[in-house]
């Protein structure tokens, strides 16, 4: 009897497990018949997330009393009527024809009219004379020199243009308010692309990178104190708009439909930018100056008796043709090798096949007078 009564709990447990386990199973295929009455969505049918980037209709900018009669055409408006429409404004922007969201196609005027601010503010421009003035050990050939080997640091380590540039902008602005040793020139290069790429570049060099590329000419102590130095000099603020920041806006506007190819086009105006860097008088014209004055030497030197300028550049940049010829001239003399001769790095990067040998190309000597014409 003991047994027995022994027996019949462990019994009992074990139907009441079997009960728990077979009700869950029947669980499992009830909802799995459920999913399979389900219907499936299609693709195209799925709800637009919130998070999507949509283009709005420009019939959502129309007076809502009106009716909106929408047809396979647009309908014409009558003569006089002026509507707003996102189309139309986007229309007037060189950057309105791409898709990708990144260019802000609907604020690209509006952004470029900041940066056109920005770039006249004094603490953000050095002086065009600061050799001169400020410097008595520097001279403007030494300056040359250390942006010509820059160039080669900057393709050593595959950093973007930007950083590049970035970099010549910290050395030309310490240089204008701090007398400098012709011994730290090439520290003071270095540190300044050693905060540009942090600025710019997702995995930048380390400080023992560039203590090796001057081969230990500098301790690690010496570039981070001037580091140091030059972002209390810059005030922590690293962003500046460059010549690269005009030129592609600029580019993208001198495409003209297509006529011109699109990326020979952009890798001769980034040449001429880049070889603009190395002359200490360009200093004088602004970064959006240079921009402009790039393109149309670019557009000079492959086509040219096509004039190299229109109302279409001219509406985009902002400047005339007849305010951008002492600029032009100055890119122009570089490119056929009036100046700068003796320094090769730009040349030689740009002699690649990966940039369609844009420095093997060369333009007429000279530039016809009437190309300073402004249209009418």
């Amino acid at each position: 009897m003991a047994d027995k009564e022994n027996v019949a709990p462990r019994l009992t447990r074990a139907a009441v497990k079997r009960a728990a386990v077979a009700a869950s199973l029947s669980d499992v295929t009830l909802q799995s018949q459920n999913a399979a009455k389900r219907k499936r969505v299609a693709l195209s049918e799925l709800p637009t997330l919130s998070s999507a980037i949509v283009r709005p209709s420009p019939d959502l900018y129309r007076t809502p009393s009106k009716p909106n009669l929408r047809s396979s055409k647009r309908q014409q408006e009558p003569k006089g009527a002026k509507v707003l429409s996102l189309d139309t404004a986007a229309s007037t922007d060189p950057d309105s024809q791409f898709d990708d969201p990144q260019i802000c196609a609907h604020y690209a005027s509006d952004i470029y009219h900041y940066l056109r601010s920005m770039e006249i503010e004094p603490q953000r421009r050095p002086f065009d004379n600061y050799i001169e003035t400020v410097q008595s050990d520097v001279t403007a050939n030494m300056r040359g020199i250390l942006v010509d080997w820059l160039v080669e640091v900057a393709e050593e380590y595959k950093l973007v243009s930007d950083t590049l540039y970035l970099t010549v902008s910290y050395i030309d602005r310490f240089l204008s308010f701090n007398s400098l040793n012709r011994q730290k020139l090439q520290l003071l290069g270095v540190s300044s692309m050693l905060i540009a790429s942090k600025y710019e570049e997702i995995s930048p060099p380390h400080v023992e990178d560039f203590c090796y590329i001057t081969d230990n000419t500098y301790t690690k102590q010496e570039v981070v104190k001037m580091e140091s130095d030059l972002l209390n000099f810059l005030k922590f603020e690293m962003g500046n708009p460059t010549i690269k920041t005009f030129l592609r806006r600029f580019t993208t506007a001198a495409q003209e439909g297509h006529k011109f190819a699109n990326m020979l086009l952009e890798f001769l105006g980034s040449y001429l930018a880049e070889l603009s860097l190395l002359d200490y008088g360009c200093l004088k014209f602004l970064p959006s100056m240079v921009a402009a004055s790039a393109v149309f030497v670019a557009r000079f030197t492959m086509h040219p008796k096509v004039h190299p300028w229109g109302k279409k550049l001219q509406s985009c940049t902002g400047y005339k043709v007849s305010e951008l010829k002492d600029c032009i001239h100055a890119i122009h003399d570089l490119q056929v090798k009036k100046k700068g001769s003796c320094l090769f790095a730009v040349r030689d990067k740009y002699r690649q096949q990966r940039f369609r040998y844009a420095s093997s190309m060369y333009p007429p000597k000279e530039i016809p007078a009437q190309y300073f014409d402004d249209p009418e």
